[in-house]
């Protein structure tokens, strides 16, 4: 029987039950409890931990319910495969970051536990969660905050351990990333939908940097293209300081600006796709039948939960720049 020793962590912020299944859980992802090991009968571990017999057995019966540990008669409980508990660090909640979580969840086996959290690009956020969480967990999957470099508080995180999604610019080799390019790929699928924004006498980027996160050298990308192609080009930071009339293209990062559009070209009996243009950043599946459909530059994003939970289960070092799409629906 192997000789379980019962951690608390009282900072954890955690209840008795997810405590002791995580406890169970981490030693065995560290190798202090190996596969066929015996685990402590429920009375043992009840009796050494100070917790309720109801409260083990529940915590037994939950790592049962994840492949993580059997029982048998005569044996009594033991360690039936590995067990890896990922920490997933998003930056906030949308339609294309569920996509992107339910991928990864579909991927990875049921006895990996994901702990899902969101920073919502605020900085003192991001370190606090970063920080509480070293030590806890098998491997970390983060969005990271910024495009420009990556976070000093990831250096805490062992770098074979770590997956920085999204934005951020990798100079240390060690990292594992599955990034998206926001410059180039952005004018390679303007160029791609070339033949339709030349219907339209002017194209209109709406971009604030301070509203979003999104990376500012997609305005110098966008500018770049329009005066490649002969194209006015007008960078706007405010939606609603416009007057949206025929012959323009909007493209959009916002959903709430792409919503505006959408409703003012309504309001002003403006058709889509023919009075006036639009194309938005991250396609969702939304975005796939409203207005009858809207032009998108995306990645997937699927494919990215798909990748990521391939690092997760193959331990192995992963550096890639996924392609960024141009998707044409009615909305050009």
């Amino acid at each position: 029987m192997s000789e379980f020793q019962f951690h608390i962590d009282e900072s954890a912020g955690q209840t008795k039950l997810q405590q002791l299944v995580h406890s169970i859980t981490e030693a065995i992802s560290n190798g202090k409890l190996k596969v066929g090991e015996v685990l402590p009968s429920v009375n043992q571990l009840s009796s050494e931990s100070g917790f309720s017999r109801d409260t083990v057995f529940k915590a037994y019966n939950i790592l049962k319910k994840r492949n993580i540990i059997e029982s048998a008669p005569q044996k009594g409980y033991y360690v039936s495969s590995e067990s890896f508990k990922v920490f997933m660090l998003l930056d906030d909640f949308s339609a294309f970051k569920e996509q992107l979580y339910q991928s990864f969840r579909q991927n990875l086996p049921d006895s990996y536990s994901v702990d899902l959290l969101f920073h919502h690009y605020n900085t003192g956020v991001f370190r606090q969660l970063i920080q509480s969480s070293l030590g806890r967990y098998s491997l970390y999957v983060v969005m990271n905050i910024n495009h420009k470099n990556i976070d000093p508080i990831l250096e805490k995180i062992d770098a074979n351990k770590l997956l920085i999604l999204g934005m951020g610019n990798p100079e240390n080799s060690k990292l594992n990333y599955l990034l998206q390019d926001f410059g180039k790929s952005v004018q390679e699928c303007l160029a791609e939908g070339l033949e339709q924004l030349r219907k339209y006498d002017e194209l209109i980027f709406v971009y604030e940097e301070k509203s979003t996160a999104h990376p500012v050298e997609t305005v110098s990308a966008v500018r770049s293209f329009c005066k490649k192609n002969q194209i006015q080009f007008r960078n706007s930071k405010q939606l609603n300081q416009l007057e949206i009339k025929k012959g323009q293209v909007y493209f959009v990062i916002r959903d709430s600006d792409l919503v505006q559009v959408i409703n003012t070209c309504r309001t002003k009996q403006l058709t889509l796709g023919i009075d006036v243009g639009v194309i938005s950043y991250n396609d969702t599946p939304m975005k796939q039948i409203v207005g009858g459909g809207i032009s998108v530059i995306s990645t997937n994003f699927e494919k990215m939960g798909e990748l990521a939970a391939g690092f997760v289960k193959n331990k192995q070092k992963i550096r890639e720049i996924l392609p960024t799409k141009f998707i044409q629906r009615e909305s050009l």
